[in-house]
């Protein structure tokens, strides 16, 4: 045992005194980029510089979104974790600087310990983040980490270990992000051939395009142009705020080969039951704030869609079909391309879409959550005859990956299956094991949620109330009674072969 410790205690004299000459070699090596460097350092301070490139990445369009958004989660992950026990727990001096050049230091003294460097983990968390869902964006970003985390100990406030060490977590808390953001694949879900039913458009002749001018940020006029200069042939119908777009849909689908639709995802769910109503293939522009069918489908942008309908290249996919009384006792019905969700859901949906474009999607959902939870009662429902206290009840268009509170992505559109989730309010301190459960990443193994797939399923209200509704994002005045089960039709959708 003896031995053991006495090993222990020379490799970490040997580490220190290897860390220590590194640093001392460095303090000493002619300027090699002053004074870039001590700026590039400064800039890095609160996190500040990558908050600025996490806004240029997000002006952009694409998986950099989601990217800049991972990133900045991983950052604070890094951060809290360095600058908080981390440095605690080592409690390392800063390392002296008698030997750096004047021109390298920083203007004041940093008091705080040395192990690990925040700075360090900071920059390797956000290049981690922004590396799993925009390898493009990665290499520039990682340079600029690389360079940061030099910085700290070019300008004498770290010595290399401390950053090597920031470096190792702050690639952890990237990584870590997995489990609660998840990641979506890189390749579209499968579904099954259909060209037969999709004409070839080589100038767009026969096809007409509803664009919503209200889906996503709105000002449309590039998509608009880009589809006049490449599909010349096809009719463009802009609907502005103050028109239906369903009846704009309904009048351009009496006239057409094919049916067009360039907006998010209600936009795109009500196209879909006018292009199923008719018998119609369905080309979809991506034009909405997240497009979740879109990156389902594989459309990354309208080029995709275009080259699609030139080609006549399609796929037929499920769609979600809604049958039975609404809040006033009349008929109810309708389709749905992602999901549809009762109770609580609704509620969540509001919420996030007032904060995910500030915030993102991912820390906007947890913040929805969360005020749905505070503020929402829960319902009493009966789910396939059973009767049950819930808070929430989600219904997929097909298996939805993975598993737990962030249903991401399909891998297949043409299942002929739903994924129904149920956050029971039964259990005692559901409010709070559903919340830990979501923040830790281990939903699908908590007993206060419940997941299955079906292929029908359904629910009504046990309450005086209608239960609100929501599908594809679009909310309803409520429901008494529903099955939910997938259409006896595919729709056809273009896409690249």
């Amino acid at each position: 045992m003896r031995h053991d410790v006495e090993l222990a205690r020379r490799f970490v004299r040997t580490c220190t005194a290897v860390d220590r000459a590194m640093f001392s070699s460095i303090a000493g090596a002619r300027p090699l980029v002053d004074p870039l460097l001590p700026r590039l350092s400064h800039a890095a301070d609160h996190g500040l510089l990558w908050w600025g490139v996490a806004g240029a990445l997000g002006a952009s369009k694409g998986r950099r979104r989601p990217a800049a958004m991972r990133g900045l989660m991983a950052l604070g992950i890094a951060s809290a974790a360095a600058n908080g026990p981390a440095k605690l727990l080592f409690r390392r001096d800063r390392p002296p600087t008698h030997g750096i050049p004047p021109l390298r230091r920083l203007g004041r003294d940093l008091t705080t310990f040395s192990f690990p460097s925040g700075h360090a983990a900071s920059a390797a968390a956000f290049a981690t983040g922004v590396a799993l869902d925009s390898p493009g964006a990665a290499l520039p970003v990682a340079a600029l980490a690389s360079a940061v985390a030099f910085s700290r100990v070019y300008v004498g406030v770290h010595y290399p270990g401390d950053v090597m060490a920031g470096v190792a977590l702050g690639v952890s808390a990237g990584l870590l992000t997995t489990k609660i953001m998840p990641r979506r694949p890189w390749t579209p879900a499968r579904a099954r051939p259909a060209s037969a039913w999709a004409p070839e458009l080589p100038d767009g002749t026969g096809l007409g395009v509803v664009v919503n001018s209200r889906s996503g940020a709105g000002h449309h006029d590039d998509l608009v142009a880009v589809l006049r200069a490449d599909l010349p042939g096809a009719q463009v119908v802009e609907v502005g705020p103050g028109e239906d777009v369903g009846a704009a849909l309904e009048r351009v689908a009496g006239h057409s080969r094919v049916l067009g639709v360039a907006g998010g995802d209600g936009t795109i769910s009500a196209a879909a039951s006018v292009a199923l109503a008719r018998g119609l293939p369905l080309a979809v522009f991506p034009a909405g704030t997240l497009n979740h069918f879109a990156a389902d489908i594989g459309l990354a942008g309208p080029g995709d869609t275009i080259k699609a309908v030139r080609e006549g290249t399609a796929v037929a996919m499920d769609l979600g079909q809604v049958d039975g009384l609404g809040a006033g006792g009349t008929r109810f019905g309708r389709v749905f391309v992602n999901t549809a969700s009762l109770g609580g859901y609704p509620d969540m949906v509001r919420v996030r879409e007032r904060f995910e474009r500030r915030i993102g999607k991912w820390p906007a959902m947890l913040l929805a959550l969360s005020w749905v939870l505070w503020n929402d009662s829960p319902f009493e429902a009966e789910i396939d005859g059973e009767a049950r206290r819930v808070w929430l009840i989600f219904v997929g268009n097909g298996r939805y990956m993975p598993d737990g509170f962030a249903p991401t992505y399909r891998t297949r559109l043409d299942e002929s299956l739903l994924d129904l989730r149920v956050v029971d309010a039964e259990a005692p301190l559901a409010r709070l094991r559903l919340v830990g459960a979501v923040l830790t990443g281990r939903l699908g193994r908590s007993r206060v949620y419940e997941q299955r797939t079906v292929e029908r399923v359904r629910i009504s209200s046990s309450q005086a109330a209608p239960l609100p509704f929501a599908s594809d994002g679009e909310v309803s005045e409520g429901i008494r009674r529903i099955a939910v089960t997938t259409s006896a039709a595919r729709l056809v959708v273009y896409r690249p072969a």
